[in-house]
């Protein structure tokens, strides 16, 4: 079996695939100060809880935004697995090339979502926008070319910046809204925050689209925590939230670490 996981800001997004299917998927709430023997406890942890004897890992993938817990990450699989993980990093086989002016500044969270939707939906035009801690808009071309994009603060992110650095704004719950304009001070953050997405999303899918696919229109697709809020805006083409471990599962393909496993 192999097991992937998506280090972000905020959490780990861990997944299960065995046979090519995404069999479990779970999250950590992790911090950079997390160290590879909690990681490790709890990765087993989970897998236990979900019916999988942590020794059926053969292969680990892993894709890191977070430069603080590579040691300890590579740590942790080599201390509770026995296995050294690929890191997915510059170097690494992708199947794309990057139109960046610096490939090496493309996080390695971008470039996993790519793959995912190159795998999922080949040769087309497509458009990837991911709500993490931060959201990102990639575009990618039919012909496998990594064009660059947008990187926005997420919307919690922008929620919790609210509440910090103002006297008296509080956190309020993030959800959809139908109406655009709020009548007490945690509607109006929540309908903000909201709308304020939606337009965003909308514009920079609008003005990509015509600026480097003109005459065939891409795919988009949303993944990551909060893109099913959005359902109802008719934002995207296709929401799939394990993108990323789909990309991860094909990193490991194309660089050969699925020769032996399971």
């Amino acid at each position: 079996m192999i097991l992937v996981l998506d280090v972000g800001n905020s959490q780990i997004f861990c997944g299960v695939f065995d046979r090519g299917e995404l069999n479990v998927q779970f999250r950590y709430a992790s911090t950079s100060r997390s160290s590879s023997d909690e990681i490790g406890v709890f990765l087993r942890g989970a897998l236990r809880e979900n019916g999988i004897a942590p020794e059926a890992i053969t292969t680990i993938g892993i894709s890191s935004v977070v430069p603080e817990l590579n040691y300890t990450l590579w740590a942790c699989c080599q201390k509770y697995f026995e296995i050294d993980p690929m890191v997915l990093r510059p170097g690494l086989k992708t199947g794309l090339q990057i139109a960046y002016k610096d490939p090496k500044e493309v996080g390695s969270d971008r470039i996993a979502d790519a793959m995912g939707a190159v795998k999922l939906f080949p040769d087309q035009n497509l458009i990837v926008v991911d709500f993490g801690t931060a959201t990102t808009v990639c575009a990618v071309s039919k012909d496998r070319v990594f064009l660059g994009g947008n990187i926005m603060p997420g919307i919690r992110l922008a929620m919790e910046a609210l509440e910090s650095k103002t006297a008296k704004l509080p956190s309020v719950e993030i959800k959809p809204a139908k109406q655009a304009m709020g009548k007490t001070t945690i509607e109006s953050i929540q309908r903000g925050l909201y709308w304020s997405n939606v337009g965003m999303v909308r514009e920079l899918t609008a003005r990509i689209s015509a600026e480097v696919f003109p005459e065939q229109p891409p795919v988009v697709i949303a993944t990551g925590g909060f893109a099913h809020l959005f359902d109802r805006e008719d934002l995207f083409d296709h929401v799939i939230s394990d993108l990323i471990l789909v990309g991860l599962l094909e990193a490991l393909r194309l660089n050969g670490y699925l020769a032996d496993a399971a």
